[in-house]
């Protein structure tokens, strides 16, 4: 339990799996270096063993004609002009006895290879592969020394064993540093949650700007963290704009029933009908408030589906074309054919609708409405226009504000929420909704464009 705890926690962290990948490699080294060192030390032994075999072919094809006694000649030749690096002789006759060559044989001698066979040459004990050749008269032994095969032996092993250091040198080092980093950057991440946890939410994770993971990460974090920010915002709003918005509504249902209360017979029938209508306001309120808060939260998992904009456009002039005859306004329409978008049909239609009903209630008797679709190379702009008396208001941005309603219309029915819902359907759709032209009331929503 202790070994698996101890690997569970190295993988759970950044510095514990550096040093995983580090061992990694160090295992990966060792495993090279065992199959080098192996087939370097059996290629260098198969050499050994050619040189012996060439050397007796080359020692017995030169007595071949004098026989044993020749052959004894020939290795005292060898003997006369041997080197450190020369083989080794021995000639042995039948009884055993050394005959040529300056070794003494410390090893049972048999024919054939042997890998490890020992003697001596003077006071030296030498370890060899020697091959063993019985001959006409006697036994004949070619021996190689093995110290220069354990001097490479040695060399390599020297160098995989430094290869293996410095992996795990450099490995720890690398496991350290990007131990390190890492730490640095998550503190910075985690000192900025920590602040907004005691409240600061003006705060940001720190970006620079090089398209790294940690960068992205930070980025991804400061636009959720944005988001948050504008939710709490909007619901501070809310809250804001309920208990001071709707004060009036609900003082009146309950002057209303208060009425009711002290009044008989028809009076208080009438006054049951008022506060009925009262509630049924305040209902319609909370609707168009839940339904903003609904459409602000849903930018990300809007149902989206292609359909012509244009063919919208048209159906909702036609739908509101005997309403604005009836009141006495001329409805107009200049919308570009056969415009495609991405989105949510029934959202963009109710969207068109409150414009078009802002403008027939705000405005005179004569006012010229226009309903305008237009594509440009990036996005498509739906826009409601009148060439009425205007808003009369200065900052005009603030009547997408829910209950922000324009000195002009306060007096005509309404509860400042239709253009808060037009710039909520915007948004979710990943545009914008403004306010345009110093003549008339002109609203415009920018929204992206099919690709």
């Amino acid at each position: 339990m202790p070994g698996k705890l101890t690997i569970a926690r190295l993988w759970r962290s950044t510095f514990g799996l550096v040093v995983l990948v580090a061992l990694g490699f160090a295992a990966a080294t060792v495993a090279i270096g065992s199959v080098a060192f192996t087939i370097t030390h059996e290629a260098l032994e198969k050499q050994l063993d050619h040189r012996i075999e060439v050397e007796t072919a080359a020692l017995l094809a030169e007595a071949h004609e004098d026989g044993f006694h020749g052959l004894a000649e020939a290795i005292a030749r060898r003997e006369a002009a041997r080197s450190t690096a020369s083989p080794d002789y021995l000639l042995l006759d039948s009884k055993g006895k050394r005959v040529a060559g300056g070794i003494v044989a410390r090893s049972v001698i048999e024919a054939g290879y042997d890998e490890f066979f020992g003697y001596t040459r003077g006071k030296d004990r030498v370890v060899a592969q020697a091959l063993t050749t019985p001959v006409p008269g006697g036994t004949l032994i070619v021996a190689a020394d093995r110290a220069g095969l354990y001097e490479i032996d040695r060399i390599l092993g020297g160098l995989f064993s430094g290869a293996l250091i410095t992996v795990l040198v450099v490995g720890t080092g690398a496991a350290a540093l990007v131990g390190l980093i890492t730490r640095r950057r998550l503190a910075r991440i985690d000192r900025t949650a920590q602040a907004i946890i005691r409240g600061d939410f003006a705060q940001r994770v720190a970006r620079d700007a090089s398209g790294s993971e940690f960068d992205n990460l930070a980025a991804t974090l400061n636009h959720m963290l944005d988001r948050i920010a504008g939710l709490l915002d909007n619901l501070r709003q809310v809250s804001s704009d309920v208990a001071h918005d709707l004060r009036t509504p609900l003082t009146r249902l309950y002057n209303r029933l208060d009425r009711a209360m002290l009044a008989t017979g028809q009076g208080r029938t009438d006054e049951i009908e008022a506060a009925r209508a009262e509630a049924a306001e305040l209902l319609d309120i909370f609707a168009a408030l839940l339904r903003i808060a609904e459409i602000e939260g849903m930018a990300e998992r809007l149902p989206r589906t292609d359909f012509n904009l244009s063919a919208l456009a048209e159906q909702m002039a036609e739908t509101y074309r005997p309403d604005a005859e009836a009141s006495g306004h001329k409805l107009k329409t200049e919308i570009a054919p056969g415009i495609h978008m991405s989105g949510d049909r029934r959202l963009l239609s109710q969207a068109m609708a409150n414009l078009l009903d802002n403008a027939l209630r705000h405005t005179p008797v004569g006012t010229t409405i226009t309903l305008s679709v237009q594509p440009d190379e990036r996005q498509v702009s739906i826009q409601v226009s009148d060439d009425g008396p205007g808003s009369g208001d200065p900052d005009s941005d603030r009547l997408f504000q829910r209950f922000a309603r324009a000195e002009g219309s306060r007096s005509s029915e309404g509860h400042g929420l239709g253009l808060a819902l037009v710039s909520a359907v915007a948004s979710a759709h990943g545009g914008s909704a403004r306010l345009d032209g110093s003549e008339g009331f002109q609203v415009t929503l920018s929204l992206p464009k099919l690709r």
